[in-house]
């Protein structure tokens, strides 16, 4: 007689499966990075992303239809800015002909109902590759939230639905949130990069931005004065508990696979929408391993996925969702 409760008999069927799992994923769970880059024609796949591309304006036109076609509803946007407009005071980044600019009204005018949210950080506008305003080896915190602001608003007038600061200054959501009412755009969103982790599974990204630190005596080595160091988790709490207090609407924890605990601890915590953000290394990590045969690419990306919704995910940025969307199709 014994066991009267056998659980595999809820296993025996994919039909079954399906209809007694608890987590599931849909395209209404992502967000997708999209590169942008000046020209015309330009699709340059990038090296450490196998399948993942930098888009010139005429390209990101074609590829958010073709996202929207295929139920994916929110992007999110970074730029490949050319060194000669780069410099320590972000002055590119308050262009309104700018090429984030020009990339949102793009997006606009091909896509209207498209999500479109903005990276806003002064990294890919830096001659140092530092998210700040640099001056004496030092990042400046209150002059850098300055500028965030002012770059955050040109954004909104560009038509941004919401914003997503990646920059990790002290006091940047209240900043934020101050200029943009200032400005006449309260409804313009904030989703904060809460819990950013000064991880090395950046790497990619900062090749497809060209955006990684500049090693010199003028400015620090790596992003560690601001970005979270890996071994804290109550930090984690304590950083999202002031950017909601601040005005976000959406906290986000990156990256997503090694900080699952993370995720947990502030779904637990807090009643706000929770983001992750799969970045680069993870993507990477998985085509290369695929690309020697070591495992089965589809399976690993899904799995991987479902476990960033299982701890608590809300929406997940993802280099995958144009692959994980077809699958789920």
């Amino acid at each position: 007689m014994y066991p009267l409760q056998r659980n595999r008999r809820l296993r025996t069927s994919p039909a079954l499966r399906n209809l007694v799992r608890e987590t599931s994923l849909s395209p209404d769970d992502f967000l997708v990075p999209l590169f942008v880059v000046e020209g015309q024609g330009v699709r340059e796949e990038i090296a450490s992303m196998p399948g993942y591309y930098r888009l010139s304006l005429d390209h990101l036109k074609t590829e958010v239809k073709e996202l929207w076609g295929m139920g994916l509803k929110a992007v999110l946007l970074f730029v490949k800015v050319p060194d000669s407009l780069k410099d320590n005071s972000g002055k590119e980044a308050l262009n309104p002909g700018g090429l984030m600019q020009r990339a949102i009204k793009t997006i606009k005018e091909a896509c209207p109902e498209m999500w479109v949210m903005t990276d806003v950080a002064l990294d890919p506008y830096s001659r140092f590759g530092h998210d700040g305003i640099v001056e004496a080896g030092r990042i400046l915190n209150d002059q850098t939230v300055e500028v965030l602001g002012a770059m955050g608003v040109s954004h909104a007038r560009a038509g941004a639905d919401m914003l997503a600061p990646s920059d990790m200054m002290d006091g940047r959501i209240l900043g934020l949130r101050t200029a943009l009412d200032e400005a006449g755009f309260s409804d313009t969103g904030i989703m904060s990069y809460s819990a950013k982790y000064a991880s090395a599974f950046y790497g990619p990204f900062r090749e497809a931005l060209d955006s990684a630190p500049v090693a010199g005596e003028e400015a620090p080595a790596d992003k560690k004065t601001y970005q979270m160091d890996p071994g804290n988790r109550r930090e984690a709490l304590k950083e999202t508990e002031a950017d909601i207090a601040e005005g976000a609407d959406i906290v986000m924890v990156k990256p997503g696979l090694c900080y699952l605990d993370i995720v947990r601890d502030l779904r637990e915590a807090f009643d706000v929408p929770l983001a992750v953000y799969q970045v680069s290394g993870e993507y990477a990590m998985v085509k290369a391993a695929a690309e020697k045969g070591w495992l089965d690419h589809d399976t690993v990306m899904m799995e991987q996925l479902l476990s960033i919704k299982r701890a608590g995910a809300d929406l997940i940025a993802t280099y995958f969702a144009r692959e994980a969307t077809r699958l789920l199709g």
